[in-house]
C-alpha cells in the first residue's frame, strides 16, 4: 500500500495530466460515480436481454454471477429498508438507501486499494453526504405532515416551547455533523492503519488488514444509511 495517509499523499491520480493539482476528493468522487454508472448500464442492459424470455429470467442461475450477485446484495438490503421503515414505506426509499449505501460503500473500498485514497476520508465528501440526507429527511417529513411537522419542535407543553425549539434545532443540527465527521475519522483511521502495517510488514501481515479493512467499510456504509433511515422514519411518523 502507498506510504501516504493524508489528502496530500501520493496516489495514482497524480500521474494522469490535468488531474496533479485537482483534489483527490473530487476525482476518486467522481470515479466511483462514473464507475457504478458503468456497472449499472452493464446490469441493465444483462437484465432487458433476459427478459425477452421470461421463464429464463424468472429462474436463478445455477452459479454466482454479476447478476445474481448484485441481486442478493440488493435482496438483503431491501430487507433491512423493510424491517426500518415498514412495507409501505420500503419501496419509496430504497432506491436512496440503495444508492447511498453503495457509493459509500464503493468510496471506502478504494482505501484498500495501494495508490488511491477513499473520497469519504475527506470531510467535504462526507459532509456534502450528510448535508443532503438533513434536507432530505426535513423535506420527507414536511411533505409527510405539512406544517404540522414544525410542531414536533416546541415539544409537548406550550410554555416550554421556546427551551424545546432550542433543544430540538440543536439536536437536528448535530445530526449531520455526527454522520459526517463518523464516517470521515472511521475510514481515516483504518486507511491509515493499513498504510502503517503495509509498510512495516509488507508480506502476509497486510492480509489480515485487508480483512478487517474491507469489513470497516462495509459496516460504516451500513452505519450511515441506517441513521439515515432512523431519521427518515422519526420525520415522516404521523404521532408529531
Amino acid at each position: 500500500m502507498a506510504s501516504s495517509h493524508g489528502e496530500h499523499g501520493f496516489t495514482w491520480l497524480s500521474l494522469v495530466p490535468g488531474l496533479d493539482h485537482a483534489p483527490n476528493h473530487v476525482v476518486m468522487a467522481a470515479g466511483v460515480v462514473v464507475g457504478l454508472t458503468a456497472l449499472t448500464a452493464v446490469a441493465s442492459l444483462q437484465l432487458k436481454s433476459r427478459m425477452t424470455n421470461m421463464d429464463v429470467a424468472l429462474v436463478p442461475e445455477p452459479k454466482l454471477t454479476y447478476r445474481n450477485f448484485f441481486e442478493i446484495i440488493a435482496e438483503k438490503l431491501y430487507g433491512i429498508v423493510e424491517q426500518v421503515l415498514g412495507k409501505h414505506d420500503a419501496p419509496i426509499y430504497f432506491p436512496l438507501i440503495g444508492t447511498l449505501f453503495v457509493f459509500i460503500f464503493t468510496s471506502n473500498i478504494f482505501g484498500l486499494i495501494p495508490g488511491f485514497l477513499p473520497p469519504t476520508d475527506n470531510l467535504n465528501t462526507t459532509i456534502a453526504l450528510s448535508s443532503f440526507v438533513f434536507i432530505y429527511y426535513n423535506y420527507r417529513g414536511l411533505r409527510a405532515n405539512g406544517w404540522g411537522y414544525l410542531k414536533h419542535f416546541m415539544g409537548p407543553v406550550w410554555w416550554l416551547a421556546p427551551l424545546m425549539l432550542a433543544i430540538e434545532i440543536i439536536s437536528h443540527l448535530i445530526r449531520p455533523v455526527s454522520l459526517a465527521f463518523r464516517l470521515k475519522w472511521n475510514i481515516t483511521g483504518d486507511h491509515i492503519v493499513m498504510g502503517v502495517f503495509s509498510d512495516l510488514v509488507p508480506l502476509v501481515v497486510p492480509v489480515v488488514f485487508f480483512g478487517m479493512g474491507a469489513f470497516v467499510s462495509l459496516i460504516q456504509a451500513f452505519v450511515f444509511c441506517m441513521m439515515t433511515m432512523v431519521y427518515i422514519s422519526l420525520a415522516t411518523a404521523h404521532d408529531h
